[in-house]
């Protein structure tokens, strides 16, 4: 666009600030200026604030959390369980199944200036989160090759990686080097999520410098909008990453966050038991710990599926015990786990986006005077973030839920190392713990004081390792393949 096009957007839309230092720049940052402000869309970003400050004004009642219908939760014990397993394990065969990872957060917290993706928590094995989700998803694979006679090459799970802006060519780099973990190169799909501009509280977008608009994550609910445009895998692509699936035939999506060391990626009693019920998203849930653990429920909210945070529920229903279970009445702990049928994210949910309230962040956003020029760190929020949440659309769903164990599927990895919990500590041991099991489960004698990782290339799941029993593991450490187990066995 022409300055004269991007003066006249931003006289239509009240925004002429953004240019207020355009003639002191020298010619490459007036094109970078022109080229940020051509990309934003600041009627949706109008309406977008509008309807955030209109909902913080209207919270809800304390009588309007309810708990999720019974119908609407099954445990993974269920005697189902096989059938919802096998049901997933076909539709992965017939490359129905994709998986997308969000993945756009950098290990700050952890101490890391990397994307969180690249963290070692310290396995025997070095193993980043990446390797060990990219070999859960070879597993998969693998098994589901089995089930139905293919070879392994028929079956395809791609796996479509979120970054953000700062974390995204680190990533990129990364799975090249090495060699996208085992997977087909073709089959990892990259792409960016997208970003909004910090405003003013009466809708005035910030200038981060003279040369520059404030602007911050869109939060993991961008990745709505990222699915949905050609720019958000390159400037030039000519299909969204939902286009793409879309043209492969892929039906049914798996989501997940990149900080769960113990995601069962592509778990095909999930996606088995979401296609079964019928529905166009569900969620894993975990059981709370205790009534008031730090962690956002799914319950309804005005008699629709939300996430409800821990501190929105007040004591007497966070405590209240449901009669007929004997455990808490609000009990389904979210963990960022995710079903959607592929027609719900290109289809459905395009139809009620606009009626979706992000939230607002009130932040201290550096920003410049804009009479002096000069920079201005403010002392107090002088702005707003403004981000969706991934639950976000559930009240526009028929949700099931499916609750899983603890122990088996959620080990989030948020705090730095010495934290009190959710930590790479935690996290190794959670991993070496459910290695443990496995081989316990499948009959085999192994010391407290053993210390052993499978790798997901051995066992997805438990699965495969009937050879064990009654069987000692005389000896710890990284297991790479079956040959190798047995070499551990006496």
């Amino acid at each position: 666009m022409s300055l004269e096009s991007i003066q006249q957007k931003l006289e239509a839309s009240n925004q002429t600030q953004l240019l207020t230092f355009y003639n002191q720049l020298d010619d490459a940052h007036k094109q970078s200026l022109l080229s940020q402000i051509e990309g934003m869309d600041f009627e949706r970003i109008d309406s977008i604030l509008k309807l955030a400050l209109e909902a913080e004004k209207q919270p809800p009642s304390d009588n309007a959390f309810t708990p999720p219908p019974q119908d609407s939760v099954k445990s993974v014990h269920s005697n189902e369980h096989t059938s919802w397993y096998n049901q997933g394990l076909d539709a992965i065969a017939e490359n129905k199944v994709a998986v997308i990872l969000m993945a756009g957060g950098q290990g700050t917290r952890l101490g890391s200036s990397n994307p969180k993706g690249m963290y070692d928590v310290g396995l025997p094995s070095q193993k980043t989160l990446f390797e060990l989700q990219a070999q859960r998803i070879a597993r998969v694979e693998q098994l589901a090759a089995e089930k139905q006679g293919k070879n392994v090459n028929e079956v395809n799970i791609p796996w479509l990686v979120m970054t953000s802006g700062p974390t995204r060519p680190t990533t990129e780099t990364f799975f090249k080097q090495n060699n996208y973990f085992g997977l087909k190169h073709e089959n990892v799909i990259f792409f960016e999520q997208g970003v909004l501009p910090c405003l003013t509280e009466d809708g005035q977008v910030i200038l981060s410098s003279k040369s520059s608009v404030a602007v911050a994550p869109d939060g993991n609910g961008g990745v709505y909008n990222a699915l949905h445009s050609k720019k958000s895998i390159s400037p030039s692509s000519t299909q969204s990453p939902l286009d793409i699936l879309t043209e492969k035939g892929y039906e049914y999506i798996h989501a997940y966050c990149v900080d769960n060391s113990l995601c069962k990626v592509a778990d095909p009693t999930f996606i088995g038991y979401s296609i079964h019920s019928g529905v166009d998203c569900g969620a894993k849930v975990v059981q709370k710990r205790d009534a008031h653990e730090s962690v956002g429920v799914i319950a309804l909210r005005d008699s629709k599926f939300s996430v409800v945070e821990y501190s929105e529920i007040p004591n007497n229903l966070a405590e209240m015990i449901d009669k007929d279970t004997g455990k808490l009445a609000f009990n389904a702990a979210n963990i960022a786990n995710h079903f959607y049928t592929t027609k719900f994210l290109r289809d459905d949910i395009p139809k009620f986006e606009h009626k979706i309230a992000y939230h607002i962040a009130r932040k201290k956003i550096p920003t410049v005077d804009l009479k002096t020029g000069a920079e201005v760190k403010p002392e107090s929020p002088n702005g707003v973030k403004m981000e969706l949440f991934i639950f976000d659309v559930f009240p526009f769903t028929n949700l099931s839920l499916l609750e899983v164990e603890r122990s088996d599927e959620f080990s989030p990895l948020k705090n730095a190392p010495g934290s009190k919990a959710d930590t790479p500590e935690t996290s190794r041991k959670d991993v070496l713990n459910l290695s443990k099991r496995y081989l316990k489960e499948n009959g085999a004698v192994i010391a407290d004081d053993i210390e052993i990782e499978l790798s997901p290339l051995v066992s997805y799941e438990g699965e495969g390792l009937s050879f064990v029993s009654g069987k000692e593991v005389v000896k710890g450490g990284y297991v790479k393949d079956v040959d190798q187990l047995k070499t551990l066995l006496n």
